[in-house]
């Protein structure tokens, strides 16, 4: 029988590879597009490649999901997320960084929908809930990784030596812990569809997942172009405070949860990401723009996990079949909101491309009113 406490700990790691690896990546963004002289229609065309292989890749990853236990897929998808990460930085034209973030979407959304349905079953295992501080520590994977960003912006360390670094340390971490990770069958949800889509109760879960990953694919792609474009302030800043305050919600988000039950968590976060949003795109100075940045993080800090866990509790499909209908249509989102934003900042301005991005906050707010939590 699994151990839970080893199976936790195996679990969290390799949410920190994630966060970590991802952050690494993001931190560079600003970098590389001056390496490869890309404006911002050129970047947003360019970052499309990414959540274009998360999408592709669904069905596969759900079909590989029936076929072979949730361990298995995560490790192959941690691998050559990461061998990704070290290919990153040494890309020298558009076309390379195209398929190349291609493939790094592809093997994230491996490891992701893998991962968190390991979360649902290491949180069957403990009595109450536990499984926003997996989300908690991929933010703080995420803060390290930005912050070891800003340092190598800040000593000017080569592109290519940062990443090579950041990919090669966590494949020896996951590889260290796999053993015990938790032993989970093949899903035997979801029938012989390719394609595993959301009934009518999980596409609600959907639709809040599209208005959350959006704003978070934003703030991870054009958070510290943002900052130094329209703030005028280190690039890197402004992303590091978006980090800090989304890792502190997930660390929080448990307590706040068992207190007050997941569609209030829900419903606030979706007015915090509203008005971050807006102070960021009426103020673009550093401290109320960090401060709104900070909103953000607070705000799409905690949907993500709490919408995973509710559909992974469905009666219809198994956790990690659930999950990965959910993200069918939540990773639409990262496909089409953050390339919209390079072309809205090309045509109207980076505040203005803010301004309506928002909007989507609201909508979390509304849709969670029309959704009923399961026991």
């Amino acid at each position: 029988m699994d151990s839970p406490r080893a199976a936790r700990i195996a679990i969290t790691l390799f949410f920190f590879i994630s966060g970590f690896g991802y952050s690494s990546w993001a931190s560079r963004i600003p970098d590389i597009q001056r390496k490869l002289e890309l404006n911002e229609a050129q970047l947003g065309f360019v970052l499309f490649a990414l959540p274009l292989g998360l999408i592709l890749t669904l069905p596969v990853t759900g079909m590989l999901l029936r076929k072979f236990s949730s361990r298995n897929i995560m490790m192959l998808g941690a691998m050559i997320f990461n061998l990704m990460l070290c290919l990153l930085g040494f890309v020298t034209k558009s076309w390379q960084l195209v398929i190349v973030l291609f493939c790094f979407g592809s093997s994230r959304n491996l490891m992701n929908i893998s991962m968190n349905a390991q979360s649902v079953g290491v949180q069957a295992l403990f009595p109450r809930s536990i499984i926003t501080t997996f989300h908690g520590v991929w933010s703080l994977a995420g803060f390290a990784g930005a912050l070891l960003g800003l340092l190598m912006v800040y000593m000017q360390f080569p592109t290519y030596w940062h990443l090579l670094f950041a990919g090669t340390s966590m494949i020896i971490l996951g590889l260290f812990f796999f053993p015990t990770t938790l032993h989970q069958p093949p899903s035997t949800g979801g029938g012989g569809k390719r394609l595993i889509l959301p009934d009518k109760h999980l596409l609600k879960f959907g639709f809040i997942s599209f208005a959350v990953m959006a704003c978070e694919g934003t703030m991870y792609d054009w958070s510290g172009i943002y900052f130094q474009k329209a703030v005028h302030a280190i690039s890197t800043v402004g992303y590091v405070a978006f980090m800090i305050a989304m890792a502190g919600g997930r660390f929080s988000g448990d307590i706040l949860v068992n207190r007050l039950g997941i569609p209030v968590i829900i419903k606030f976060s979706g007015l915090l990401i509203l008005c971050g949003m807006l102070l960021a795109a009426a103020m673009p100075f550093p401290i109320p723009a960090g401060i709104g940045f900070m909103m953000i993080g607070l705000g799409t800090s905690c949907v993500v996990p709490l919408v995973f866990s509710m559909a992974g509790r469905s009666k219809n499909m198994s956790s990690g079949s659930a999950i990965a209908a959910v993200s069918t249509v939540g990773y639409l989102g990262f496909l089409i909101v953050p390339p919209v934003v390079g072309f809205l900042a090309e045509a109207a301005g980076l505040r203005w491309a803010f301004a309506t991005v928002a909007c989507l906050g609201l909508v979390i707010s509304w849709l969670i009113r029309h959704v009923k939590e399961e026991a």
